[in-house]
């Protein structure tokens, strides 16, 4: 075993347990995917240990690599407070996520963020993808994630999504119109559901209109109603109601990334959310 660590090994494992892939791992740190694959492999010969388990489609952690995280991620962090400890000034990042496309993960997903660069400062609004596309293009924003059908001005389509009619499997079809859960008014999604609806001559009424994510996933969950969601947001357990209820199809829907950011360091964290997103 060495007795020292590459550190870009050290960061190439960690971002390939994150994402549990060598490709994600690849785009967030801004290298090739056979890079990674050789540091890591470096570094599990330097430890004398195999760290994770390579399948077809992803990879795992091993008992070892379990045990390897934690020191793994102190090293990184003390590794970025002494290459910063001589920055006098904190940069600051502003950005705008849908909640569309992150669900309500927005809090875990920021944590994985905010341990990339501890020293950069994020402000983060979460909104409507039409408010936040505003904002953006009025500068106020340095980064926005939204939801996007059909065409745009600018942008990185980070996933494509299919989207559901999804309701607690307890909830019985009656003979009245559908009851729809969605978000707010301004919410295009919301929208397009009754676009749908209404094209296929189906009766519906506001069942709940939520003014967040959690409170629409609450009132699935709650058998209230079903709502227009892609199936990685919607609740555990829901189950897409469409076909069984004679629902019309959805139309599918971009994650779509829009930057202007210029420097080297929120370059690194605009490619580490781009890498969170595509991973889903």
């Amino acid at each position: 075993m060495s007795n020292t660590l590459d550190l870009d090994g050290v960061a190439a494992f960690l971002r390939a347990a994150e994402f549990s892939s060598f490709t994600r791992a690849a785009e967030a740190l801004g290298t090739a995917q056979s890079l990674i694959s050789t540091r890591i492999k470096k570094l599990e010969e330097a430890l004398g240990q195999l760290l994770l388990q390579r399948h077809p489609r992803l990879v795992r952690l091993t008992a070892e690599g379990e045990r390897f995280l934690p020191a793994a991620r102190e090293l990184m962090a003390a590794h970025e407070r002494a290459r910063t400890s001589f920055q006098q000034v904190q940069e600051r990042i502003s950005i705008g996520i849908s909640e569309q496309a992150v669900g309500a993960d927005a809090p875990a997903l920021l944590a994985r963020l905010a341990r990339h660069d501890p020293s950069l400062v994020i402000g983060l609004r979460i909104e409507p993808s039409a408010a936040l596309d505003t904002a953006f293009e009025r500068g106020e924003l340095d980064v926005a994630v939204i939801r996007r059908l059909g065409p745009g001005r600018t942008g990185e389509v980070l996933r494509r999504d299919a989207f559901g009619w999804f309701g607690a499997p307890s909830l019985a079809k009656s003979d009245g119109p559908v009851p729809l859960v969605s978000l707010m008014p301004e919410c295009r999604l919301r929208r397009h559901a009754m676009d749908a609806l209404d094209s296929a001559g189906l009766p519906w009424r506001e069942a709940f209109i939520g003014g967040g994510m959690a409170a629409v996933l609450a009132a699935v969950e709650g058998g209230l109603g079903v709502s227009p969601l892609a199936a990685r947001i919607a609740p555990r357990g829901a189950v897409d109601l469409g076909p069984s209820w004679g629902l019309p199809a959805l139309d599918t829907f971009d994650v779509v990334l829009r930057s202007n950011v210029a420097t080297p360091r929120a370059n690194a964290f605009v490619r580490e959310l781009a890498a969170a997103f595509r991973a889903g």
